[in-house]
């Protein structure tokens, strides 16, 4: 998907005891000096860059995503129909890259006509990277970890029970790979994910809960919540948040 620059970290301090000459011994009264070496270590950044084309629709936060309307946050877009990838990128954040400067979206909703590389963008966030009047603009963009407020949110669909369970993920900073949850037995159960970016659990279902599941990140980074009571068209705050990706 896409990516940051990659960061310079400390990884290790590697204490090494030897000699100017290795192999040699030490002459008469001579003294070892420990020797501390500081290997900086390059970390590769695993999300690229993508180059394409930028469009713009009248956005409300809604969409193809499953996500209510975010009036008071606009800055979204609809993700072409081929990185799509059926709603595995819902609720990403990337980062776009224009003429007249970069902004980072929330991906909300499928523009299903867009090939590769399209980004078809709110309003507002299109003005912050171009001018409206060219309707049409060369871009870049790439997957990033912004800042968060909040823990993760569970997001029970409208008609959710025991025996067809269907919950959302809201408000993570990484994509969601894979959610799982406890059954009666113990055993971590995989949920399937819909297109409408719901995971949904039947025949049978999660039962009448109170539920632990856990959450999975691109990045491999994982949450544990127990204590979910099932509840329908109603959200539950989880009690951590992922950290940030590459």
């Amino acid at each position: 998907m896409r990516f940051q620059p990659a960061r310079i970290t400390l990884a290790a301090v590697l204490l090494v005891v030897g000699l100017a000459l290795a192999g040699s011994s030490p002459a008469v009264g001579q003294t070892l000096t420990p020797v501390a070496y500081l290997p900086i270590i390059s970390r590769a950044n695993t999300n690229p860059i993508h180059t394409g084309i930028a469009t713009y629709y009248y956005a409300t936060g809604a969409g193809a995503c499953g996500f209510a309307a975010t009036p008071g946050d606009l800055m979204v877009a609809a993700m072409n129909a081929e990185e799509f990838n059926g709603s595995a990128v819902c609720g990403s954040y990337i980062r776009v890259n224009g003429a007249k400067g970069e902004v980072t979206v929330r991906i909300v909703d499928l523009c299903p006509e867009c090939k590769a590389g399209h980004l078809d963008l709110s309003q507002q966030a299109f003005a912050a990277i171009d001018d409206l009047y060219k309707g049409r603009v060369d871009i870049t963009w790439q997957l990033v970890s912004p800042e968060m407020s909040g823990p993760v949110v569970y997001h029970f669909k409208d008609g959710a029970n025991q025996w067809w369970t269907a919950v959302q993920m809201r408000n993570h900073r990484n994509p969601i790979a894979k959610f799982e949850f406890r059954n009666a037995s113990g055993v971590w159960v995989n949920v399937p994910r819909t297109t409408y970016n719901y995971f949904v659990q039947t025949n049978p279902g999660m039962g009448e809960g109170p539920f632990t599941f856990r959450v999975t990140d691109l990045y491999g980074n994982v949450l544990i919540d127990s204590g979910v009571p099932l509840l329908e068209d109603a959200d539950y705050a989880g009690a951590g948040q992922f950290p940030y990706g590459p």
